[in-house]
This record gives structure tokens, C-alpha cells and sequence, in this order.
């Protein structure tokens, strides 16, 4: 029995535990993580302690915005200074989805890449170029350095999130038609999803950070007056909701048949029009089959760029057209984008923050 432990305990990956956003992640060195001569796709579900509901046995945290990782590299591309990968890592099956970025958690990557001393600040703003692999999207993100120092703790809060982080401003560079290389991959702004019993809703396809379908709320009868009782009787038709995401992946082009489709995308949203001052739209996403608490930013990116398309359900739920800022009320408050038009292409931009939470050495499983 001891030698087994003492076996088992010899192999230790460092990692870092980083809260991004409203999610949380384990990010990973690739070099280091591809020394132990596991799989990644084997590797992860045995460390996040997949397949169960509480992965009770690993370092998961029981839910879809908890059960995340990110592997990081240096880049050697020019253009960028950090390459990273998304993993969402199932929680009732061992396996990961590796088809869409995360928009949340790549707020961790920047700052992983100062604190990694990857990239030294020098002025009171530092920019760190990423290029997520998922999706090969590149996002520029800036971070605040005030004096050309990394502050020890960081003073910006979002809504979602209890305590302050570090801010970062995550620019999304020319999002659109990443995956399926078209904005529409349905080629309409608008078309009718049909689920199992046979009735149909209004939905927008949209790939622009990641490939969304977003619902009108008035068809789903929601009530969009009484934006706070959405998440419950969403809740209630999370298996209807489910039918429509995977027609919508067959549609979109992501798959040959709905039982290929992965859980992380499509990822599907409802929208409709609000009465509140403070917000242009209100919108409820779901995650990996649940309701989303806040929202995943990929899909702010897709819904802003969805804003500026004339027909879609989202720039029909518009209280007036936007030029450069679009307000989302979500469940957990509002959250704001800003689009920027650029000879180079569109740049949409959303303000993150994040906050590392712990310094680990996990065991390598015995699998």
C-alpha cells in the first residue's frame, strides 16, 4: 500500500487555479502537461474527477462554469506573445469539449502571462496578444500596470463576481465566421427551428466569437417584463431548449447529425426587448445544458456582432440601433461591449477581470 502511494505521488503537474470572469479554471503549462505522455482528453476528466455530478475525486467544481481549464504556451508566432487552448471538461462523462473558446476564462490569460514573467510590463497599460487555438481567434487584452508593476491585488469588479480582480479588456479582433466560416451559416438572419413535438421558434445562427443560436423570447412565451423569472421556467424546458441547440448544430453546419454534437457549442441563448434604461436587451444563455448565471463572453461577442446585423432576433430586440456600446442585462447585472471599426477589421471589446486563487502541484492520476 505504500509503495502504490508513494508511486502514485511522484508525478505532480503545477498548476495554477485562476478565477476569469464569472468562471473558474485550472490553467496549465502545455509543455509540462504533454511530459506525462497522457492525453489530455484522458488526462483532465481524471484530474477534474469526471464522470460525477460533485467530482467529488479531482479538482472540478461541480458545475459548467467550474469545470474548466486552460493550456498556455508561449507563442512563436510574431503577431502574438501567448497560444492557448479551451478545455471544457464534462462533469457526467470523461471527456472534453475542445470545439469553442471561452471567452470568461481567457481573462486568465493575460495575467498568467505577466505573473509568468511570459511578458514584462512596460508602460502603465500592458497589451498581451493571444490567439486562442480553438477557435484561432485573436484577442488582445490589457491589463492595467500602473509604475510598469503588476498591482499585488487587484481593485475591479464585474458583475457576477463577489470580490475585485485584476482588469482586463479583452478585444476580440475580426470574430466573425471563425468556425464555420460564414457570419450566417444558415445564410438568413432568421430561421425556424423545429423540436420534437413539432413546434417552431425564431432563431438567429450567428459565428462571431463563437457559434451561437439565439431564441426570441415572445416564442418561447416568456414574459419579457419579468426578466427574473426566466431562469426558472427556462429551467423547466432545459430539455426542449436542448432539442432546439442540437437541431440548430445540424443547420449551422457544425455536425452531420445532432447526436455528434458537442455540449459546448452551439451555444444557445434567448433575447428579448427590455423597459430598462440602463440596458439596450436582456438575454438569458444556457451552459452545457443549464442556465447560464451570467454570460459566457464569446457569446457577448456573437450577440454584439448579431446587434449590428439587420433581421437577426437580437438587433429586432433592440430598444434603438447602437453605434459603439451595446448594455446586455443578463441574470447577474449588465454587462457592456464596444465595437470598434478598423481598416484591419472589427475590433469588439469587453471589459473581464481576474484573480489567481491558488498555486498547485496536483498528482498525475495512475489511470
Amino acid at each position: 500500500m505504500t509503495a502504490t502511494l508513494r508511486d502514485s505521488t511522484q508525478q505532480l503537474v503545477d498548476a495554477r487555479w485562476m478565477r476569469g470572469g464569472t468562471s473558474k479554471c485550472w490553467t496549465f503549462d502545455a509543455a509540462a502537461l504533454d511530459s506525462y505522455g497522457i492525453p489530455a482528453d484522458v488526462l483532465l476528466p481524471r484530474i477534474f474527477g469526471s464522470p460525477d455530478p460533485r467530482q467529488l475525486d479531482g479538482v472540478g467544481g461541480g458545475t459548467s462554469t467550474t469545470s474548466k481549464a486552460l493550456i498556455v504556451e508561449r507563442s512563436s508566432e510574431d503577431d502574438c506573445d501567448v497560444t492557448y487552448t479551451f478545455a471544457q471538461v464534462r462533469i457526467d462523462e470523461a471527456r472534453v469539449d475542445w470545439g469553442s473558446n471561452c471567452g470568461n476564462c481567457s481573462a486568465a490569460v493575460g495575467l498568467y502571462a505577466i505573473e509568468q514573467g511570459w511578458v514584462v510590463p512596460d508602460s502603465d497599460v500592458t497589451e498581451v496578444r493571444t490567439r486562442n487555438t480553438n477557435t484561432d481567434q485573436v484577442i488582445i487584452q490589457t491589463i492595467p500596470t500602473p509604475g510598469r508593476r503588476l498591482p499585488v491585488h487587484g481593485s475591479e469588479t464585474i458583475p457576477g463576481t463577489v470580490f475585485a480582480g485584476h482588469r482586463v479588456d479583452l478585444g476580440f479582433e475580426s470574430p466573425e465566421g471563425l468556425t464555420t466560416g460564414e457570419l450566417l451559416p444558415a445564410g438568413v438572419p432568421q430561421s425556424l427551428l423545429q423540436n420534437r413535438r413539432g413546434e417552431t421558434v425564431r432563431a438567429t445562427m450567428i459565428d462571431a466569437g463563437a457559434p451561437l443560436a439565439m431564441i426570441d423570447a415572445h416564442d418561447l412565451g416568456l414574459d419579457v417584463s419579468a426578466f427574473d423569472t426566466w431562469p426558472n421556467l427556462i429551467g423547466d424546458r432545459l430539455s426542449e431548449l436542448e432539442d432546439l441547440r442540437l437541431r440548430a448544430a445540424v443547420v449551422m453546419g457544425l455536425v452531420d447529425s445532432e447526436s455528434e454534437a458537442e455540449r459546448a457549442i452551439p451555444k444557445l441563448g434567448v433575447v428579448g426587448p427590455t423597459a430598462d434604461a440602463d440596458a439596450d436587451l436582456q438575454i438569458l444563455m444556457l451552459s452545457m445544458g443549464s442556465a447560464h448565471p451570467a454570460m459566457p463572453i464569446t457569446g457577448s461577442v456573437g450577440v454584439t456582432v448579431a446587434a449590428l446585423t439587420a433581421g437577426t432576433t437580437v438587433a429586432q430586440s433592440l430598444r434603438s440601433g447602437i453605434s459603439d456600446r451595446l448594455r446586455i442585462r443578463i441574470p447577474s447585472g449588465v454587462i457592456e461591449t464596444r465595437v470598434r471599426e478598423r481598416p484591419e477589421g472589427r475590433l469588439v471589446t469587453v471589459r473581464r477581470t481576474a484573480r489567481t486563487l491558488a498555486h498547485a502541484r496536483l498528482p498525475v492520476p495512475m489511470l
